[in-house]
């Protein structure tokens, strides 16, 4: 029985215990257990498990002197000491009676690892020196009365304007030979800047003998905070254009001279993201819930939450009495929207689209898979959010990225909205169905991190890392660069997620993994700080699959703190990783710009003996 359960049925029996009347009174309540966790040792080491514990009963009277505890497989414990020989995890039972009579159980794992050596440096990453950029094909061009300078910096690309000229065009960034064939496309640069100002995006057609666009988006808004500029025009066939953003002198209403392009501000552009949509497509669907039927959606909590599901006026309500307690997460709560007798096949386009309001708010995901094998059965990812009471529609359109008998769209919301302690979650007008046709979608990612999708990861050892954003995949949100200077490297988040992979950094990243020798323990060791206090998880994590060999936490703060996190267990060969540092949250999308700095990223290995 694992030590999970043992505490479940502990907690039950003494909840039991507690409502038989009289059987325990003021007098005779049950004694406390403080400090029981789970602890490692190595084989051969002495190990203290009564390091930190104490025990009272329930006047407060000291009760340390009287813990026992048993293990299994079994531990010759004196004075609490054991040293366990054989590596692997022993089950610790800790027990405290007090003069009445009366006992407490509590539980913990101690995970004993085979025999090493001492310590030594298995790999540090070297942040002193900063690789070569690219400007994807951009290139700057300041020209008439305007004062400007624009470079590659910090992981995007910079426009410093000190006066902005006499025309839109005196400030342009240019993409020329940009090829057309016949398609719609769509531009968006993800820029901000630290006064407002316009900007002009046009898409030139460079095989006209005079100046002709094939569309222009004009006086678009540019604001402190990260965001979306949209172009979108349609190509009537095979042809090239240069692409166009112009920051100049820019006055959207001629009568209003004061509203205008200002002088000495900074633009700043993470990435710009380019579409060739091409082809037809034809929703077809294939299932629409009947909530009125009073079926059609399950709800799961686990954790410490409630939930629990009901129908009326055609919708599905998802109850949420309680969110988890610590150590719960986004998965603790689900809401299971049903899908019939349908099936899904790989690489076949599909789409849903339904409707979600929540009284208090709610961020979550929405993952298309298995009912019963859950992430293990996967055909689609998604994230979504909504405010207090507002109505969203949650949709996506995805080709299956694995066949799935028994589909359910499955909500995991089981992270709180900031201030809730409770929700009530609305769901209607759900539909589920095919794409048909030929259309298809080609986006490319034009970012200028000097690290990344941007390099031959495979060329480039030393400096294995990337970012992925939920903008990448279209999400709402989302944005981060990367770079190294001063010896220290920095990841920035301009657009922080509501869930943990919308702000990912990567160490082991495609053609360029963590490889981690065999029969060896591993020790990370992290020194970092942030402009603002923000947490992240961290994961050592095989490539190809999920199974992390650890899951820990890092609380950051505006001091360096030096993190440490071990593996505890070893593998018989040589085995390629990704170290992940996941950072999205509810909290964090309400943060702003923050700037992670890494001085110290350093692997210890321990060899095996």
């Amino acid at each position: 029985m694992s030590n999970r359960m043992r505490k479940i049925l502990s907690l039950l029996l003494a909840a039991c215990l507690l409502s038989i009347p009289g059987l325990i009174s003021a007098e005779g309540a049950a004694p406390t257990l403080d400090g029981v966790h789970d602890q490692s040792v190595m084989a051969g080491t002495e190990f203290d498990a009564l390091a930190g514990v104490t025990a009272a009963d329930a006047a407060g009277s000291d009760l340390t002197d009287m813990i026992m505890i048993d293990a299994t497989p079994a531990l010759d414990f004196k004075n609490g000491k054991a040293t366990p020989e054989n590596p692997g995890d022993y089950e610790l039972v800790y027990s405290v009676t007090d003069n009445n009579g009366v006992t407490t159980e509590d539980y913990a794992t101690l995970t004993v690892t085979k025999k090493t050596s001492e310590e030594t440096v298995y790999k540090t990453f070297d942040f002193s020196t900063q690789t070569v950029t690219d400007n994807r094909g951009w290139e700057a061009k300041i020209g008439g009365e305007a004062e400007a300078t624009a470079e590659l910096k910090e992981g995007s690309y910079v426009i410093e304007i000190r006066k902005p000229g006499a025309g839109d065009g005196d400030i342009q960034l240019a993409k020329a030979g940009y090829a057309l064939k016949a398609a719609d496309y769509k531009i968006k640069i993800w820029a901000k800047s630290t006064k407002k100002t316009y900007a002009h995006i046009l898409a030139r057609n460079e095989q006209a003998e005079g100046w002709e666009t094939f569309g222009g988006a004009f006086n678009v808004e540019i604001g402190p905070e990260i965001a979306p500029l949209e172009l979108n025009f349609t190509a009537p066939g095979e042809g090239s254009a240069e692409l166009l953003f112009n920051l100049g002198k820019i006055t959207p209403n001629p009568d209003n001279a004061e509203d205008t392009t200002p002088e000495d501000f900074t633009v700043t552009i993470d990435k710009i993201e380019l579409y060739e949509i091409s082809g037809e497509e034809t929703q077809v669907p294939t299932y629409t819930a009947d909530f009125a039927a009073g079926e059609g959606l399950t709800a799961e909590a686990g954790d410490g939450a409630a939930a629990s599901a009901a129908f009326a006026d055609g919708k599905a309500t998802v109850t949420i009495d309680s969110y988890p307690g610590e150590g719960g997460g986004v998965w603790s709560v689900k809401a299971n929207i049903l899908l019939g007798d349908t099936k899904i096949v790989k690489g076949q386009k599909y789409y849903y689209s339904f409707k979600l309001n929540a009284a208090n708010g709610q961020g979550g995901e929405a993952l298309v898979e298995s009912a019963a094998r859950a992430w293990e059965c996967r055909a689609n990812f998604n994230g979504f959010n909504a405010g207090a009471g507002e109505e969203v529609t949650v949709s996506s359109m995805f080709t299956a990225e694995a066949d799935v008998d028994d589909p359910v769209i499955r909500l995991q919301i089981g992270n709180a909205p900031e201030g809730a302690a409770n929700n009530s979650i609305a769901i209607s007008d759900v539909v589920f169905g095919k794409l048909e046709g030929d259309k298809e979608t080609h986006k490319t990612i034009d970012s200028f991190m000097p690290f990344g999708r941007n390099t031959a990861n495979a060329e480039n050892p030393s400096c294995p890392w990337e970012t992925f954003n939920g903008t990448d995949e279209d999400n709402e949100r989302g944005v981060g660069t990367i770079w190294a200077e001063n010896g220290s490297f920095f990841y920035r988040i301009d657009n922080g997620g509501t869930v943990d992979w919308h702000d990912k950094l990567i160490c082991g990243f495609g053609g360029n993994p963590l490889t981690l020798a065999s029969d060896s323990y591993y020790t990370v060791e992290i020194t970092a700080r942030a402009t603002k206090p923000v947490s992240c998880g961290v994961f050592l994590n095989p490539m190809g699959g999920w199974d992390p060999r650890f899951s820990e936490g890092m609380d950051l703060t505006e001091e360096f703190q030096t993190f440490r996190f071990q593996t505890t267990d070893t593998f018989i060969m040589d085995m390629d990783f990704e170290l992940l540092f996941q950072f999205g949250s509810e909290a964090l999308s309400k943060l702003g710009e923050v700037t992670v700095e890494f001085q110290n990223v350093t692997i210890y290995q321990m060899l095996v003996q």
